[in-house]
């Protein structure tokens, strides 16, 4: 098992940044890529960005590219999504995802064995 906890959503105006985080624990010796979602009230769960264990491969959705980063670090279990110059359709909870094995980086929602709690993200115009 893996636990995800998400941290460090909130409130910005738009054009303002946020950096989410993701402490990974429980089964982390296992090689795991690691996602980004977001589902906004009324709407789907969406992919928003993904990272393989090596953090060769990257992938973002086209609303984020350019404006959001992701990265990890194996030596704290952790994920970061740095996202600037927001927008309000960037509002929605921010969920963290892991899915086990490495040869691959996950953009679907079943392809993800793990997720946590989400975290509150807010822009206003």
């Amino acid at each position: 098992q893996v636990q995800l906890a998400e941290s460090g959503g909130g409130s910005v105006q738009a054009g303002g940044s946020l950096r989410l985080s993701c402490a990974a624990s429980g089964r982390t010796f296992s090689r795991y890529g690691m996602g980004w979602f977001r589902q906004a009230p009324g709407k789907e769960r969406e992919f928003v960005a993904a990272i393989s264990w090596s953090g060769d491969s990257i992938y973002y959705h086209d609303s984020v590219k350019g404006r959001f980063t992701i990265s990890r670090g194996h030596a704290e279990n952790t994920v970061s999504l740095v996202m600037n110059s927001l927008k309000p359709e960037d509002t929605a909870v921010y969920y963290c995802a892991a899915h086990l094995g490495d040869s691959y980086v996950g953009v679907l929602r079943q392809q993800y064995d793990y997720w946590g709690q989400g975290t509150q993200v807010t822009v206003s115009s």
